[in-house]
């Protein structure tokens, strides 16, 4: 019932831009908090940002001032803008919402950034 669908994924130099969109299903996206993994290889899977139905964000110091979470009510999508990305940003990202024991999780989409 619950469907959350990454894109936006690829390869980009160090410095390049991305945006991420998900487009969740199955959920009152307007109520419901967003947020954005990722996981590196070799790392533990890390919150990247969220964002509650009130449009209130957080973000990962290691991201925070090159990364930018949305929502688009309209579309029931949240989207992640990464910019100035770094070799270090390289991992699959994943969406994700409700709470425990009810999270649920996009098929994530793999970012890579190298020279």
């Amino acid at each position: 019932q619950v469907q959350l669908v990454e894109s936006g994924g690829g390869s980009v130099q160090p410095g390049g831009s991305l945006r991420l969109s998900c487009a969740a299903s199955g959920i009152l996206f307007s109520s419901s908090a967003m947020r954005w993994y990722r996981q590196a290889p070799g790392k533990e899977r890390e919150l990247v940002s969220s964002i509650t139905s009130g449009g209130s964000t957080i973000y990962a110091d290691s991201v925070k001032g090159r990364f930018t979470i949305s929502r688009d009510g309209a579309k029931n999508t949240v989207y992640l803008q990464m910019n100035s990305l770094k070799p270090e940003d390289t991992a699959v990202y994943y969406c994700n919402t409700g709470r425990l024991p009810y999270v649920y999780w996009g098929q994530g989409t793999q970012v890579t950034v190298s020279s």
